[in-house]
Order: structure tokens, then C-alpha cells, then sequence
């Protein structure tokens, strides 16, 4: 068995890899990115893109991910733990446990919660519990970050008995990269964690934004499912209530109403031909007025979103970009921070293109309010962190949240 942790982040679109050492360092990572679209493909780190077989789902792309790691020599018979990314816990889980098949039971009853993730952790899993049956495996779940929400934060304004009976609230999610948000900008900014507060806006094909106060979150976008919120690569994000209705007279029903918000809406409903942001920035650019309408709804609900957060916070150390789009994306960010300048936020534009990487993420400009940081998320770490952790005690609870 190596002396390596494996970590699995299944993400709507996407399976990323990772090799840590027992010390948290990175050995090798790739990415199967564009699952379930044209042109899937692997992405391996320092090697040559490998092309997936056409329709290829999450756990093919899994499958053939591990075969690449053994064959490159990078991965022996076995890990010696395996950490999945879970997107939802629901009630039942306040922090990482290990997996056993209660555990897996509970993560299926959550589905109806997180339909275009759940669904593909589990594929995850369940590939992995295959090829490393005697593995322990570890569920690092999204949600359980978001745990310190205040009350006034998570209760939805609707009958009580839907919390009481039925668990409807707002749970929060990305908490992982959320928390390493926490984390990492406290160290840049030279402070200690819990006495660090910022906005962290994860943007990738998911996106949410959190108000982290001293190192607890007390606000986020996302709520009882990962489709509140930030407009996203396929999901609406936050649309009027009353649109089921009005649909319902259109003769859509809800479950069609449902899948058309979480699959057909956001970047890809309004360009009507992509939810990857580079296509669409280069559409746009090239005069395609639908993918220039998705690129300024995209960066205006951001904007107002990032004012919103700052209602939960006392004061502001900075606020973070990350993921695929928040770390890579120079123009989302100046469309963004541009919606702004009433808050005092300002950006140097050198810097912004260049991602901050001359001045240890920082992006903002001298006479900006508040710094402005890109730092790129380590969620794979985190993950790895919690499964080597879990892995080597043998007495952690499953599904109770009071351990």
C-alpha cells in the first residue's frame, strides 16, 4: 500500500485527482474536465491531454483517471486512504466521517438536494470502493463549513414545520474551498485565521459567495441545494419563485421546471451555446450579444451579491477570487469590482492581468478600500488533510453531529 492519500472531487462537469504525501504535499494531480459534453478530455499535470471516450460519464472519467496514475507509475496497489469531496450532508453531517454503507445510505437521501452532485460523488465512490475495497474512505462534505451560520442566516422566511418536519434551511456549500479561503488569506495578510474576516467568491462552473467573520462563515449564496444564488455555468442561480407557477400555466411542471434551472439556465441559458466562461468571453469579444448579455448578468449579480455580504461582517480584510473563473478570469473580475467603486473597491489593472502573481495574489489597486486577493483554491488538500486524519483514528462517528 503507498504512503499516499488519494482525494476524488467529482464536480458537475468535472473529476479532479490528486496524490498527496503524508506531509500535504502535492505528488501529481489531473482533471477530467468537460464530463457528459463535447471534447471530455483528461488534463494531467506536466503531460499531454488525453482524450475520454465521447459521452464519457463521471465514473468512466474516474475509472480511466486511476488507470492513467497506475500505468504512469505515479500510484502503487492502493492508497492509503481515499477522501471524497460530498457536496451535500444535509442535517445529518456536520463534519468529514468515514464512509461505511450508512453513511452512503445517508448521502443518497440528500440527492434530491444536490441533483447534479450527490449523484456524481457517489458514482465516485462507488468506483473507488471497487478498485480499493480495503481502503479506509472519507466524505468531506461541502456543507459542513457552513455549520456556523447564525440563525437569522439560515432560516428561510416559510412555515416553520418545513424546517421542523423536513429539514428546509440553508445549508451552504464550496465550504471547503470557503475554508481554506479562511485559511490562506490570513496568512498573506499576516494575520491569524480567527481574526481574519473576508468575502470569498468561489466561481467556477459552480459558484457561491461566502462572508467568513473571523474565520466562521455567517453568510453564503447557496441555500437548501447548490442552485441558490450566483448565476452559474448551468444553473440559474436565484430566479422568482412565482416562475414555477407561471410555467405550471405554460405547461412545464416543476420536476421539468426544476431540471431546466439546475441543467439549461445560467451561462449556458443565456448564451444559448456554452456555460464554459473562456468560449463565452471569446464569443462575446467576437460580437455574440447573448454570450455578452450572460457575461454582464453573470458579473452584476456577482457584484450585488459581494455588497449583500458585507451586511454580515463588522469589517473587511479583503475580498478573494478563486476557482476556475475567479482565478483565471481578468475580465470577470474588472466587469466585477467596476459595479463597485461606490464601495471603494478598485483594482490595478497590471496586476489583475497578470492574477496578482507578481504581488503574492493582490490584485487591487493602492487607493482600493479594501485589498483584493486571487488565490487559488486547494480544496484536493483540505480533503486530503480530513481523510489522513480520519483514516488513522479508529473510533470517529458516522452520522452523529454531536461528536
Amino acid at each position: 500500500m503507498d504512503d499516499q492519500v488519494l482525494v476524488i472531487n467529482c464536480g458537475s462537469s468535472s473529476v479532479k485527482i490528486a496524490l498527496f504525501d503524508r506531509n500535504g504535499e502535492l505528488r501529481v494531480s489531473a482533471l477530467a474536465e468537460r464530463i457528459g459534453q463535447q471534447g471530455a478530455r483528461l488534463v494531467p499535470e506536466g503531460h499531454d491531454t488525453i482524450n475520454l471516450p465521447e459521452g464519457a460519464n463521471h465514473r468512466q472519467a474516474l475509472t480511466d483517471s486511476i488507470r492513467w496514475l497506475q500505468q504512469q507509475g505515479h500510484l502503487g496497489t492502493a492508497p492509503l486512504a481515499i477522501g471524497h469531496r460530498v457536496v451535500h450532508g444535509g442535517e445529518a453531517f456536520h463534519r468529514a466521517v468515514l464512509l461505511d454503507d450508512d453513511v452512503i445510505r445517508a448521502i443518497e437521501d440528500c440527492a434530491s438536494l444536490a441533483p447534479l452532485h450527490n449523484p456524481v460523488n457517489l458514482a465516485g465512490i462507488e468506483a473507488t470502493r471497487e478498485l480499493f475495497p480495503r481502503v479506509p474512505q472519507v466524505a468531506v462534505f461541502d456543507t459542513a463549513f457552513h455549520q456556523t451560520l447564525p440563525r437569522h442566516a439560515w432560516l428561510y422566511p416559510v412555515p416553520r414545520r418545513f424546517y421542523e418536519d423536513w429539514g428546509v434551511r440553508r445549508y451552504g456549500f464550496h465550504g471547503t474551498s470557503h475554508q481554506y479561503m479562511a485559511e490562506e488569506s490570513a496568512r498573506r495578510l499576516d494575520r491569524t485565521t480567527d481574526n481574519t474576516s473576508i468575502i470569498s467568491a468561489h466561481l467556477g462552473n459552480g459558484c457561491s459567495i461566502t462572508a467568513i467573520r473571523d474565520g466562521r462563515s455567517v453568510d453564503t449564496s447557496m441555500g437548501l441545494t447548490p442552485l441558490e444564488g450566483l448565476v452559474m455555468g448551468t444553473r440559474s442561480g436565484d430566479v422568482d419563485p412565482g416562475l414555477f407557477d407561471f410555467l405550471a400555466d405554460k405547461g412545464i411542471d416543476p420536476e421539468e421546471t426544476n431540471r431546466i434551472l439546475n441543467r439549461e439556465s445560467g451561462l449556458l441559458g443565456l448564451s444559448g451555446s456554452t456555460s464554459d466562461m473562456r468560449n463565452l468571453l471569446k464569443a462575446a469579444n467576437d460580437g455574440d450579444d447573448h454570450c455578452r448579455d450572460a457575461f454582464e448578468v453573470f458579473c452584476f449579480r456577482l457584484a450585488r451579491y459581494i455588497g449583500a455580504m458585507m451586511v454580515s461582517l463588522d469589517r473587511l480584510d479583503a475580498l478573494v477570487f478563486t476557482g476556475g473563473i475567479g482565478e483565471n478570469s481578468a475580465e470577470v473580475r474588472a466587469r466585477t469590482v467596476e459595479h463597485l467603486t461606490l464601495a471603494g473597491f478598485r483594482l490595478d489593472a497590471d496586476s489583475n492581468r497578470n492574477h496578482g502573481q507578481a504581488r503574492n495574489g493582490r490584485v487591487s489597486a493602492d487607493d482600493s478600500r479594501f485589498p483584493i486577493l486571487v488565490i487559488a483554491t486547494r480544496e484536493e488538500a483540505m480533503i486530503a488533510r480530513e481523510a489522513l486524519a480520519l483514516a488513522s483514528d479508529e473510533h470517529q462517528p458516522t452520522t452523529d453531529p454531536n461528536h
